[in-house]
């Protein structure tokens, strides 16, 4: 597909992000008849999803899952897995008839000098104007690797759990899995079941463990209805509920957390749902030990003075949103790098500058897409309609 280019009085918004945020806002204007272009950096759209793990399954229900305009089809069963969510938003580009733009990275996006709209400088030279700009490149974009002591000359594997696609490589071997969110926690698993010979799981913090699903209630529909709920209140009824679920693995090194669900939710740290963990740690199949101090020679060195060696590193340790040389200029984020007005609201200094995806609700991710999807777009209907390019009739 060609470089767009945008009428002289009129201007298309500009989408950073062929996500599924990305992909939803784009046909939310779409459906309102204005124009959207979405920018994508790799060549093809959900370019983080390829990337994820074989395994990985979402931790939210295919109906709530699905995006604005298309249905996730049946034959993807509850638990939709990675691959079919590729499949869905190539479709979901395909069936809307999304204006995408691949192998395009944003690298800055500033006023543009008519006062009018936006400027973004981009890959191979190209200078683009919009009437609004849509930042939606997504949670999960740049891995985040603590700088360790004596990590840059371990002897030992080191990689982040962005590299990790599958167990054969580790079979048979010792490993050392660093996070226990839900990615670290679901590596660990896997691991076990693909025949490493030692799988450990270093935790700093214990998280608060979730049954996917109970008596067929998805866990994502009580995170749903709790959603607007006082913190406080969520925590009172959340500790009963993980009692009665959830075992005791204190004995196991994995005590119940000491903060309350729902405020450890406001921190940022989303529950972990159970994919075979909790029966993994009762067996000593995956073993609990403390965090990560230092790293020296052929050994890891822990919080609590132990040390172990294992063959392999794998860290789960998160990402940074990646936004600081895109926006950070327009004085629009905080200082962890995070937008400080998202969905339908933009900052004062910045009209027409709207970010979508940059929080891991409870209710599920995907689902909070689409919700924003459509309040962004009323929200530019509204305020910017006249300066944006319309499709044709």
């Amino acid at each position: 597909m060609s470089d767009p280019a945008p009428s002289s009085t009129q201007r298309p918004v500009y989408v950073v992000g062929g996500g599924p945020g990305g992909l939803a806002v784009a046909h939310a204007l779409r459906a309102r008849g204005l124009r959207a272009v979405v920018l994508e950096r790799s060549d093809r759209v959900g370019a983080s999803w390829r990337g994820h793990y074989d395994r990985l399954r979402l931790h939210t229900t295919r109906r709530l899952s699905a995006l604005p305009g298309l249905p996730m089809p049946r034959r993807f069963g509850r638990w939709p897995a990675r691959a079919d969510v590729v499949r869905y938003l190539e479709k979901y580009a395909e069936h809307h008839r999304l204006e995408v733009v691949t192998g395009v990275e944003v690298f800055r996006v500033e006023r543009a000098p008519d006062g009018a709209g936006w400027l973004l400088h981009a890959s191979g030279g190209r200078e683009l104007t919009g009437a609004a700009v849509v930042v939606a490149t997504g949670y999960n974009h740049t891995p985040r690797l603590p700088d360790w002591p004596g990590r840059e000359t371990w002897t030992g594997e080191l990689r982040h759990a962005a590299e990790y696609r599958n167990a054969a490589p580790y079979a048979g071997r010792d490993v050392l899995v660093v996070g226990a969110g839900n990615t670290g926690a679901e590596i660990a698993v896997d691991l076990v079941e693909g025949g490493a010979a030692r799988v450990r799981l270093s935790v700093r913090t214990p998280p608060h463990l979730v049954r996917r699903s109970t008596a067929g209630w998805a866990a994502q529909w009580t995170g749903v209805l709790v959603r607007r709920l006082p913190v406080r209140l969520v925590d009172r009824l959340a500790r009963p509920l993980a009692r009665l679920s959830v075992p005791d693995l204190s004995a196991q090194g994995l005590p119940r957390p000491a903060t309350g669900l729902y405020s450890r939710v406001a921190e940022g740290a989303i529950p972990v749902q159970d994919v075979g963990l909790i029966d993994a740690v009762r067996a000593g199949r995956v073993e609990v030990v403390a965090a990560v101090a230092a790293f020296e020679a052929d050994k890891v060195l822990l919080a609590d003075g132990t040390a172990v060696a294992p063959d392999a590193v794998l860290a789960a340790t998160g990402y940074r949103r990646g936004l600081d040389a895109l926006v950070s200029h327009l004085d629009v984020l905080d200082d962890r790098g995070h937008p400080r007005v998202r969905g339908p609201r933009t900052s004062p200094n910045a009209p027409g500058l709207y970010f979508t995806g940059y929080t891991n609700p409870i209710s599920g991710m995907l689902r909070e897409l689409s919700r924003d999807a459509d309040r962004i777009a009323k929200s530019l209907t509204r305020r910017n309609a006249p300066n944006i390019s319309r499709l044709p009739s």
